[in-house]
């Protein structure tokens, strides 16, 4: 079908497919970010349950290095406050693009006179 088009719709036709693939790049990231906020928030949460004298330690690559729990707290919150803002600016950004597809499906459905409305984003939103 793709060879039959003219060159404008052919062209909005590869934006929608650049586009699908961006919305399922932003979705992967989206997805990411809430699994380390979930993961993070946990362990904020379990770490109220450690006495402030318990030996810890933290991740710093491949090595686990000692850290006292006042450390520990400050660091966990602030990973929290970051992926709390990645999270946030990932669900705009996804927004952003839905909306960029439902326009440029519109304008090539226009273009094509209507026809083909069974075309669709391929990463639901949410």
């Amino acid at each position: 079908m793709q060879g039959n088009l003219p060159p404008e719709a052919q062209e909005k036709l590869e934006e929608l497919q650049d586009l699908q693939e961006t919305a399922q790049q932003v979705a992967a990231q989206k997805q990411q970010a809430e699994t380390q906020l979930n993961e993070s928030e946990t362990a904020l949460d379990e770490l109220e349950n450690v006495d402030e004298d318990t030996t810890m330690y933290r991740e710093v690559g491949e090595l686990l290095v000692k850290t006292n729990y006042d450390d520990a707290q400050d660091d966990l919150e602030e990973k929290v406050d970051s992926l709390e803002v990645r999270v946030d600016t990932l669900e705009k950004q996804e927004e952003r693009v839905q909306e960029q597809f439902e326009e440029l499906q519109e304008e090539l459905q226009q273009m094509l006179g209507g026809a083909g409305g069974a075309m669709g984003p391929g990463a639901g939103g949410a």
